[in-house]
């Protein structure tokens, strides 16, 4: 089994308030995953932070990176990338009975080590996309047919809208295409 390489010990932080260190970290964090868009679990995610010993805690300043993979929202064509965000969060010490306050967002400090993991998981999950696109203009699959229309038309007559066929009586000759 190896080390966890997200605990940071911190003791010597702690007793020198207004002190810095600066910690490299990469590892995995197992898989994270929303609405299709995925850090793999064996992916190597990496985390450049400055520890600062504030009164109250130790303050984490970070750039997390990971790669992600996922498909388009409107092709399907498989996507991947880097995800990369700045976090800044707090670590505050918390007795062994005491809940944090609904209020309040902090890490916990428990002991004499800093769990970098969880603030790296839900920072590189607030990152993921939700409805990632190959770019900005793709034309996505038809409907009918289901041809992707990167590639070209793929020759399907568009049909009327179902919910307003009755309207269609109404148009003037020639006036079919027109909205």
């Amino acid at each position: 089994m190896t080390a966890n390489p997200w605990l940071i010990p911190f003791t010597t932080l702690r007793r020198n308030p207004g002190s810095r260190r600066h910690e490299q970290r990469t590892g995995r964090i197992g898989e994270l995953s929303v609405a299709g868009s995925v850090v793999p679990a064996e992916a190597e995610v990496g985390a450049d932070a400055v520890l600062d010993s504030v009164g109250g805690g130790i303050e984490v300043t970070a750039e997390l990176w990971a790669p992600w993979h996922g498909e388009c929202r409107r092709c399907l064509r498989p996507l991947s990338g880097e995800l990369r965000c700045d976090v800044r969060e707090l670590y505050r010490p918390r007795t062994a009975g005491e809940l944090a306050d609904a209020d309040e967002d902090t890490y916990p400090l428990q002991g004499d080590t800093l769990d970098l993991g969880q603030l790296v998981r839900d920072a590189l999950l607030l990152e993921l996309p939700i409805a990632p696109v190959c770019r900005v203009d793709c034309q996505g699959l038809c409907p009918t047919c289901g041809a992707d229309r990167n590639d070209g038309p793929c020759g399907c007559t568009p049909s009327g809208d179902p919910r307003v066929a009755a309207l269609d009586v109404l148009r003037e000759p020639g006036e079919a295409g027109r909205s």
